[in-house]
């Protein structure tokens, strides 16, 4: 572990802010067939240093088993052959995307006889604080190139050996297309006092992206002087309407809460109206007793539940209304209707994402225009509430808040806008 005296990581830290800031300029000026050029020769050098990259990521797993890491903790860690070529593919399909720096729109001509538009631009520089996932190394810089961003990346100290070879990657890449390779930097020290210092290099930085568990979000938003880009908790819902198609209720329920336990856009909670609750919610038991999953229920919910064979159920607390689980356990709650369904996402829910089933196109959209949160969804599963899934090719993360961003962050929300006014001669009377 690489560890350093305070004031030489203020020294360490602010080097790495400047020489961001110089390499922003550089990037934001670049042609986009140069960053193109940069993304597709990272993508064939994740290829072609596959060995070295899993011998540096062999040494992380060894390091975090002899800590006694095991199990899913130990698998966000690995970068095996698999997810080094998700990671290239995520390159190319980024440079295969169409280029928004620079685009010009919304134009205008006023009384005065200037036209007014707007162009997107880079945001300038921006940081990204994670845990253990090493591919998300490759995501942020990767998706930094394309939006013509400079980077600094301070990833998990039990992944610092992966991170630094994946890092060198990038720094080769950017090189081979004439770009700074001071464009995305690693922080290369693992003290936690690097990252005070970051969050208040608010000069040389203009976002930060914290990426990790709850623990890490809270202190980044508690301490930074910058604007950050978050979401705290996902305590995702599926509302099931009064007659909705249950058979498409329960696919969809299924999915959004089975087909992976520890997402942030995992259903944690479902809605169920009164009068669909005896028909349905039996079928939806048995589905989840056959996964194992347990629910926590209202006291009108357990009535309809008691019977089902081999299913775990208990009585809900208040507090199981706004928890999110990250595990095999979802809150169920029997609602009289669409207004109650809606009060109580916007109440206990954390503004990440919520759907309704229905068949009745009014209330849905009152759903949707109603619910406050960052994705709202009909007759789908909260789980594509995704960069990939909604086409923006990747992701830096997703944010709840509501200014600048909002829901999966890709290009688009790595930028921000500009007004251009175009005249000839014009002058103001």
């Amino acid at each position: 572990m690489f560890t350093m005296a305070s004031e030489d990581i203020t020294a360490l830290m602010h080097r790495l802010g400047s020489q961001a800031r110089a390499a922003s300029a550089q990037l934001a000026k670049a042609s986009a067939a140069q960053r193109r050029h940069a993304l597709l020769a990272l993508a064939q050098r994740l290829r072609e240093h596959h060995a070295p990259l899993q011998q540096a990521n062999q040494h992380d797993l060894d390091a975090a088993q002899a800590a006694g890491v095991q199990g899913p903790l130990l698998d966000r860690l690995r970068l095996d052959d698999k997810a080094l070529q998700t990671c290239a593919l995520g390159c190319e399909q980024l440079a295969a995307m169409s280029d928004v720096v620079g685009e010009m729109f919304g134009f205008c001509e006023q009384p005065s006889g200037i036209r007014v538009g707007q162009m997107r631009v880079p945001l300038g520089v921006f940081a990204m604080i994670y845990e253990s996932r090493p591919n998300v190394t490759i995501e942020a810089a990767s998706l930094a190139i394309k939006s013509g961003n400079a980077c600094i990346l301070r990833g998990g100290s039990e992944a610092l050996h992966t991170n630094q070879a994946l890092a060198e990657c990038v720094a080769h890449a950017l090189v081979a297309a004439a770009l700074p390779a001071e464009a995305v930097q690693l922080v290369p020290v693992t003290d936690r006092a690097a990252v005070g210092v970051l969050l208040h290099m608010d000069q040389a930085i203009d976002v930060v992206v914290p990426r990790g568990g709850k623990g890490l979000i809270e202190r980044v938003s508690a301490e930074s002087r910058i604007p950050v880009l978050k979401h705290l908790d996902g305590n995702c819902h599926v509302y099931v309407d009064d007659g909705a198609d249950l058979a498409m209720a329960l696919r969809v329920t299924d999915n959004a809460k089975t087909q992976k336990y520890s997402p942030c856009n995992a259903a944690e909670s479902l809605l169920v109206a009164q009068a669909e609750a005896a028909a349905f919610l039996p079928a939806l038991g048995a589905a989840m007793a056959a996964k194992g999953v347990e629910l926590r229920a209202c006291p009108e919910a357990m009535a309809c539940l008691q019977s089902v064979a081999n299913l775990q159920v208990k009585p809900a607390s208040e507090a199981d209304w706004a928890t999110e689980y990250l595990a095999p356990v979802m809150s169920v709650k029997v609602v009289a209707g669409l207004d109650e369904a809606i009060a109580h996402i916007n109440t206990h829910g954390s503004h990440h994402t919520d759907a309704i089933v229905t068949r009745d196109h009014a209330r849905a959209q009152r759903f949707l225009r109603e619910v406050d949160s960052a994705s709202v969804m009909l007759n789908a599963s909260t789980r594509f509430a995704d960069g990939f899934e909604y086409g923006l090719g990747a992701e830096i993360g997703i944010s709840t808040d509501k200014l600048h961003a909002r829901g999966p962050v890709g290009i688009t929300g790595l930028t921000s806008v500009k007004y251009v006014v175009l005249g000839n001669g014009h002058v103001r009377t």
